[in-house]
């Protein structure tokens, strides 16, 4: 294996969870007595650039031509991206006269606020049933993968875009380079590139490794973010936290030619990057014994529950949880099953684990004594929506950043970690 920003081979082993299935791969009850695939899940980090990165095992086709993933079914995730559509609009002075593309655009929780404020845009996203949700919302949509071609094809019909936005999308395209000089190509000479991806601050130090499956190929530091981009022709002048996905960075990019100087936001989560120690090898050491810890006390927890005969279930069927399922080695003798908000997954089952996926109202008819919610980074917007669990003296166990439980209705929820 090469890294795949710089090329050099010196990559240095930082966290194996083993052999897992992808984690959107969820089978029907037909494909149960099938063979299943699994691919080496193997976090590597590159000793040159600082790139933390697994192996592209599968590729953008396998995964995202038809995908189980609608963006809309979180709340939050909508409210999220309507707020920065309106941060946005005021920000760079967005009208009428303006042209916005949204790349990886999924289902139009976030164009869905562009075409609310009279803003032309258009909507870039390969999954054809995930595009096809988003032209049925009145989202300008195309269906494809970004690469250079695609790029000049839209400028060619639109002109060049004055905000190009690329949302939780950076760690799922391997060849970041092209990928990057596709998004200098849709933007215009003074035009802008955000994008949000998971930190890989958060995750090496609060031990989220859940955040590690086969469609996520690297994950960022600000610092490796910026050294890819500039390969690419993109200048990052900005860097805000945002608490989405357990915690992420929200990068602003400009062409290299404007040449502006850095904002003292950057400078300063740079900052925090480097007394974490993640400018050297040397903060990356850690992540393995912290992940065994959180895999071992979960563990521990639902032994305990089965021993004393508390029925546990699940809520939600994310990407992570079966990162989570699948590492830690838990089936249906410990989760019963789980539940999740889209359709699309019911009668489906977890793949790996095989734990069935139901409709989220299993819960009220079952009583069960512990829901373990997988999806914890929406820890806030979870807890509003299953508050009636308390009426039965059931509980909520959230897996990370730390094994915790709510045990009744709260008059405050606890902070959200996504």
């Amino acid at each position: 294996m090469l890294c795949r920003l710089c090329g050099s081979d010196r990559l240095v082993s930082v966290l194996d969870l083993g052999a897992t299935p992808p984690c959107e791969r969820f089978l029907s009850a037909d494909e149960l007595d099938a063979p299943e695939p699994t691919y080496p899940l193997h976090l590597r980090l590159c000793d040159e650039c600082l790139l933390l990165q697994i192996p592209a095992l599968i590729t953008p086709e396998d995964t995202f031509t038809e995908y189980a993933y609608f963006s809309s079914f979180s709340d939050s995730w909508v409210r999220h991206a309507e707020s920065f559509v309106d941060d946005a609009a005021a920000r760079l002075d967005l009208g009428p006269d303006s042209f916005v593309v949204e790349v990886a655009s999924n289902d139009g929780y976030l164009l869905q606020h562009v075409v609310a404020a009279g803003i032309p845009c258009l909507g870039i996203e390969p999954s054809q049933n995930v595009g096809a949700v988003a032209r049925d919302r009145g989202v300008p949509t195309r269906t494809d993968f970004l690469g250079e071609d695609v790029a000049g094809a839209v400028v060619a019909e639109h002109g060049p875009a004055d905000l190009v936005v690329a949302n939780n999308v950076y760690a799922h395209v391997p060849d970041i380079v092209g990928f990057g000089k596709a998004l200098r190509a849709l933007v215009a000479d003074d035009g802008w590139v955000s994008i949000e991806v998971h930190h890989a601050l958060n995750l090496v130090t609060l031990g989220q490794f859940d955040t590690i499956y086969h469609e996520h190929f690297q994950y960022y530091t600000v610092l490796s973010a910026t050294r890819a981009l500039a390969a690419a022709g993109l200048s990052v002048v900005d860097a805000e936290l945002v608490a989405t996905h357990g915690g992420s960075i929200r990068l602003w990019a400009r062409p290299d030619s404007l040449g502006p100087e850095p904002t003292s936001r950057f400078f300063d989560v740079m900052a925090a990057e480097k007394r974490a120690g993640l400018h050297d090898i040397t903060g990356y050491l850690g992540l393995r014994s912290r992940t065994e810890a959180l895999r071992h006390e979960l563990l521990r927890f639902l032994l305990e529950c089965k021993a004393a005969g508390r029925r546990v279930v699940g809520y939600g069927a994310p990407g992570k949880g079966n990162t989570l399922l699948n590492y830690c080695g838990i089936r249906s003798d410990l989760l019963e099953y789980t539940v999740d908000r889209n359709p699309y997954k019911h009668g489906r089952f977890t793949p790996g684990t095989r734990i069935p996926i139901l409709d989220p109202a299993a819960i009220a008819q079952d009583r069960p004594d512990v829901v373990l919610v997988l999806p914890w980074n929406l820890e806030t917007e979870i807890t509003e929506q299953l508050s009636y669990v308390a009426d039965w003296g059931g509980e909520l166990v959230y897996p990370l950043p730390t094994l915790h439980t709510v045990s009744k209705k709260p008059e405050v929820v606890g902070s959200q970690a996504r």
